[in-house]
């Protein structure tokens, strides 16, 4: 071969290289994932709303029951919120929200990440009306699979369904209260006070999960066909496991070890990571305790928990001497027929956060048929994402919205009729199927971010609204890849539209943390004026992430204010657009602005490290 020839092929191989590097944007996935989360609220949308063919829907939901559930998030492709699934969805991005914060600032996605968590959670916490009350459920299976229409159109009765001390459900209540204690980690250093709430709506929830226990279906038993409890075991183990993490106390680290073999933690070694199994998700956080050292007296039976996480881990990578994971022929993880790639998603997630965990201890995963280093674990879990967004035999994303060729008939209510934008007029349950169900044409609406039940254990897929089995995305599918593709991201070298990195002056999505309507001494009862919380920005400065916070003030009296002051605690950080008093943590309006008008707003913006401040109003006018 000549000089030419060797030139020209290590051209061609660095070339081929980069698009190796480059051949999934992650980010983009990324971004519409969230949009898919969008797509599935339910209750009153708010102004930012990006998915523009979806409206407000469910505004009354347990009215009848006299009970405010309006809000949280619809399971699948029906209008049924289904408390399990859910709560598992609001887990899952929390978990990817802590392990991967820093690679979601990064790629700007932190305001979205935050909304989608808030979602589910400030539903929780109208749902858990009492220390020992959860509704768990809105509307049933059944009668919404009779019709075929639009949110917006709901016809099907909206009943709640919900437990107490007769009616228990460990597996539902537990899981609920996971999703508050990683929540309550998330929103830690944007929220402490919003944290805080979380946490202690999340210790009565367990507390009542593990002293009246019980399934949930066998409670609200028209979820029994749609999903099935196999036990409150993991839910009770999975719960203590978060609250430990959350709180640090000791207490919840004893009951995860004096109940390791009554439970099944210990015992347990699984295949599967999902809505109804979540054994492996406890085994591998508890070997995150083991790994830093910090098991103290119970480090024996925390060796016995990191046993069983490698067998999932081994099990997986197909090391696990035959008793592992099927694999289709394409190298896709096939755990269900039903819904597959929901099993695939919570997997892979599991391992990529298991790498980290090896990588950071300076271990690798034993396993029967040898030793795994963290990054092939890792590869594992992109290996497949990569098959989620194209990499298959059917070189089809599974990802709706995502790449050239994806499913353009998602069994989706919403997807496929019309928007109610573009089509006022009420679509009838019957016509629902008649008029867009069975058209052969694609959907109207792009679901973007939607992942579908995916392929068979063959790798065949059909793109067909009735193949519901295949075509039918989850909420429990779609929130695991939130930290998965922040992951995988950071590693991609990609440097498309979505990775731009924030700099002091970037403006990033708003979150709004906290709307609140705020007491004076002025007024007792009647709150003159509501707060509008939001961070704006955020930026790293060596090893130390700061906030710009924004407050906007609203008047939402009748009358006009003046000589307005304000208390602020907790700030560390420099202040704009208010003046300070002679009096300490004490400011007022600037000069230029004296009178507040009626429904008229104005705000200031501090930046500091960690958490919001704390505003409150001390005297008006």
């Amino acid at each position: 071969m000549n000089n030419f020839n060797i030139v020209a092929c290590l051209i061609l191989l660095g070339f081929q290289a980069a698009i190796v590097l480059a051949e999934f944007n992650y980010g983009e996935a990324l971004d519409k994932t969230f949009m898919f989360l969008e797509a599935q609220r339910s209750g009153k949308l708010p102004f930012d709303q990006r998915v523009k063919w979806r409206g407000d829907s469910g505004l009354k939901d347990g009215a009848l029951q006299g009970v405010d559930l309006v809000g949280g998030y619809y399971d699948a492709g029906d209008h049924v919120k289904f408390g399990l699934p859910m709560a598992f969805s609001v887990t899952m991005l929390a978990w990817g929200t802590i392990e991967y914060r820093k690679e979601i600032t990064n790629l700007n996605q932190m305001g979205h990440t935050l909304w989608a968590i808030r979602w589910g959670t400030d539903y929780f916490i109208k749902a858990h009306t009492q220390p020992n009350v959860l509704w768990g459920q809105v509307g049933d299976g059944d009668s919404d699979h009779y019709c075929w229409e639009r949110a917006e159109d709901m016809t099907t009765p909206r009943t709640a369904y919900k437990l107490d001390e007769a009616h228990p459900g460990s597996d539902l209540a537990g899981e609920t209260a996971a999703a508050l204690a990683a929540a309550a980690i998330a929103f830690k250093p944007y929220n402490s006070s919003y944290s805080e709430l979380l946490l202690v709506h999340a210790k009565q929830l367990f507390s009542f999960a593990d002293k009246f226990r019980g399934l949930y279906d066998d409670s609200i038993q028209c979820a029994k066909q749609f999903y099935t409890s196999s036990g409150y075991s993991d839910e009770l183990l999975w719960a203590a496991t978060w609250l430990f993490r959350a709180t640090g106390d000791e207490h919840y680290l004893k009951y995860v070890v004096d109940n390791a073999v009554y439970m099944g933690g210990t015992g347990w070694a699984v295949k599967e990571f999902s809505w109804d199994n979540k054994y492996a998700g406890v085994q591998i956080l508890l070997s995150k305790v083991l790994m830093e050292q910090k098991g103290g007296a119970y480090t024996s039976t925390l060796k016995q928990y990191q046993a069983k996480a490698d067998y999932f881990a081994c099990a997986c990578l197909q090391k696990n001497d035959g008793y592992n994971v099927h694999l289709t022929p394409g190298g896709l993880m096939y755990v269900h027929e039903w819904n597959n790639l929901q099993y695939a998603s919570a997997a892979s997630f599991l391992l990529a956060v298991y790498s980290d965990y090896l990588s950071a201890a300076n271990a690798k995963l034993t396993c029967p048929d040898g030793q795994i280093q963290p990054h092939e674990v890792l590869n594992f879990a992109k290996s497949q994402a990569d098959y989620i967004l194209g990499k298959n035999p059917k070189s089809m994303s599974y990802l709706v919205g995502y790449g050239p060729k994806y499913p353009t008939h998602v069994h989706h209510r919403g997807a496929s009729i019309a928007s109610i934008s573009v089509l006022p007029s009420m679509v009838s349950c019957v016509q629902g199927f008649e008029a867009w169900y069975r058209r052969p044409e694609a959907d109207p609406n792009v679901i973007y971010g939607a992942l579908v039940g995916g392929p068979d254990q063959n790798d065949g897929f059909n793109d067909d609204r009735s193949s519901y089995e295949q075509t039918e995305p989850t909420l429990s599918g779609s929130a695991p890849l939130v930290g998965l593709f922040s992951k995988l991201e950071s590693l991609s070298g990609n440097k498309g539209p979505y990775h731009k990195r924030p700099t002091t002056e970037q403006p990033s999505q708003n979150y709004h943390h906290q709307e609140t309507s705020v007491p004076s001494t002025k007024s007792p009862g009647v709150p003159p004026v509501r707060f509008l919380h939001s961070i704006t920005n955020t930026w790293n400065v060596g090893k130390t992430t700061y906030y710009r916070h924004k407050v906007v003030i609203k008047n939402t009296s009748e009358k006009p204010i003046t000589d307005l002051k304000l208390v602020i605690e907790d700030l560390s950080g420099n202040l704009w657009g208010l003046s300070p008093t002679p009096v300490k943590n004490t400011y007022e309006l600037p000069p230029w602005l004296k009178v507040l008008n009626p429904g008229s707003d104005c705000s200031f913006v501090y930046i500091q490290e960690g958490p919001q401040a704390k505003v409150s109003v001390l005297s008006y006018q």
